[in-house]
């Protein structure tokens, strides 16, 4: 039986991409699903001047853009209402919290407030102590505040802002979304891991030879050339999405899978992170800028010439490295990653490739036995893949490989959630187990800050990799120095089930 939700919705940044494109279509599908009972509300928050009936007037172009016509999206849209605000301007709060006592008081909303802030990070200090200090958090219900990646820019500027977002929350009441952690099947690498007798005996450094984390786009920075400048690859993707997949494919198995248990265990992992800085980090990671190239028949230019990129910029669009867990299970094992833009093809795969069989009975000079790979595919097809070896039908007793698929095509991916929706959903419901705790931010920038900072003194030779391809040469050195190569992403696709 699904919970109907009970709350007020405040989304700060209201008329922005991210509530067009994910927010509002997100919450539409909750309430066209049944988990959005009447009482809920939803308050949009921008600096525009805006009447009601206009943001409505969005909210349908947003809904209907994503998800074609409805016909019961008037009576979804009655339920937002706008004000426009100054975020730096106790007065605009106080209007806001006039507002938002109304629409409590007429939806019976029990003085349950979500904050959403889908704003530009520096806001989010400012936002959080001005709605303690002008009287919005204090509700007979619960406030939760969620806000959006980046946390900071570096571990020093993350412990600013936690430090500001906790004068006004606990830590409890502080939902840091990423939206990787919504992924159907980035949800599913616990239920693999450990709802299956077959794979939780094997999940070690004695049956593992390397786990490959690979997250590739085919698009370039577009639009965001100001923001990716100050990030770059290892800020943007590795930090979070990259470090919390390693994180839940490492975890020891939680007692219980309660938030405090799961959270627990990611965090024993990002402990266990071998420190990589000085000297060292040129063995472990790389780091490549594209060039320009053809993507889908068509010219793109480089990343230095896109718009608001400087033309000597030493920002990464790409990332590779090797991550080494330094306990009982995971010792020697490396887990490699890479992501980048303008790469060969848009996907995220996990690739688990088992130590090859201690004698190859079919082992033919001409040809060699394929390892066991296990391939989680997260996007864009979402799926499950084992490649065993078997005997070619009709044939002699040669091996080759067969693929075990379980693929979200077709009829079960009709029912597949979006990531934003799954997480507005949890965090009504308050259930915090997919979003970040405060210490494994703290941990992924105390790990990442070591390689960016070597990275900074140092001029890189950029551009260093033809947007079209899999990233530099470099990437795949990395590997081949261990006897590992990265497993195209291409010819891992899922078989669909028919």
């Amino acid at each position: 039986m699904e919970q109907n939700m009970t709350s007020l919705i405040m989304i700060f940044g209201a008329t922005g991409d991210l509530a067009k494109r994910k927010l509002f279509p997100s919450l539409y599908r909750l309430f066209e699903r049944g988990k959005l009972s009447e009482r809920f509300a939803v308050i949009g928050v921008g600096r525009r001047t805006l009447s009601n009936d206009e943001f409505q007037q969005s909210i349908k172009d947003s809904v209907t853009s994503a998800l074609g016509e409805k016909d019961d999206i008037e009576e979804f849209v009655r339920h937002f209402y706008y004000q426009s605000h100054d975020v730096a301007d106790s007065n605009s709060y106080s209007a806001l919290k006039k507002l938002a006592d109304e629409v409590d008081e007429h939806y019976q909303l029990e003085g349950n407030r979500i904050f959403y802030l889908a704003m530009a990070p520096e806001f989010f200090g400012p936002i959080a102590l001005h709605l303690k200090s002008d009287g919005l958090t204090d509700v007979k219900g619960y406030k939760r505040l969620v806000i959006e990646k980046p946390f900071g820019h570096d571990l020093a500027s993350a412990k600013e802002l936690n430090h500001q977002i906790r004068t006004a929350f606990s830590e409890e009441e502080i939902y840091r979304i990423d939206h990787y952690l919504g992924k159907e099947m980035v949800r599913n690498i616990e239920v693999i891991r450990f709802a299956n007798a077959i794979f939780e005996p094997l999940w070690n450094n004695r049956y593992i030879s390397n786990i490959q984390v690979t997250s590739s786009e085919s698009l370039g920075v577009e639009e965001r050339g100001r923001y990716y400048e100050t990030s770059g690859a290892l800020r943007d993707m590795l930090q979070n999405h990259m470090l919390q997949m390693v994180a839940l494919l490492a975890m020891e198995p939680p007692i219980s899978l309660t938030t405090d248990e799961i959270r627990s265990e990611k965090v024993r992992v990002f402990r266990s992170l071998r420190t990589i800085e000085g000297d060292e980090v040129k063995d472990y990671f790389v780091r490549g800028q594209y060039d320009a190239g053809t993507i889908n028949g068509k010219q793109v230019p480089k990343y230095r010439d896109e718009p608001m990129v400087d033309q000597e910029s030493n920002t990464e669009t790409f990332v590779a490295g090797k991550v080494m867990i330094d306990n009982f299970r995971w010792a020697g094992v490396p887990f490699y990653i890479r992501t980048g833009k303008r790469m060969e093809t848009k996907s995220t795969k996990i690739v688990i490739q088992f130590k090859d069989i201690p004698m190859n009975l079919y082992y033919q000079p001409e040809k060699m036995l394929n390892p066991n790979l296990l391939v989680i595919h997260i996007q864009p097809e979402e799926g499950i893949t084992l490649h065993l070896n078997a005997k070619h039908a009709g044939g002699h007793l040669d091996a080759q490989t067969v693929k075990l698929s379980f693929s979200n095509t077709g009829t079960n991916a009709m029912n597949t959630p979006e990531g934003y929706e799954k997480l507005l959903y949890d965090c009504m419901r308050g259930d915090a187990t997919n979003f970040t705790h405060w210490d494994e931010v703290a941990y992924s920038w105390a790990f990442v800050d070591k390689i960016s900072n070597v990275w900074a003194k140092e001029k890189a030779d950029f551009p260093n990799y033809n947007s079209g391809t899999m990233g530099p040469d470099a990437a795949d050195q990395l590997l081949e120095k261990d006897g590992f190569f990265w497993w195209p992403v291409t010819d891992l696709d899922v078989d669909t089930c028919k």
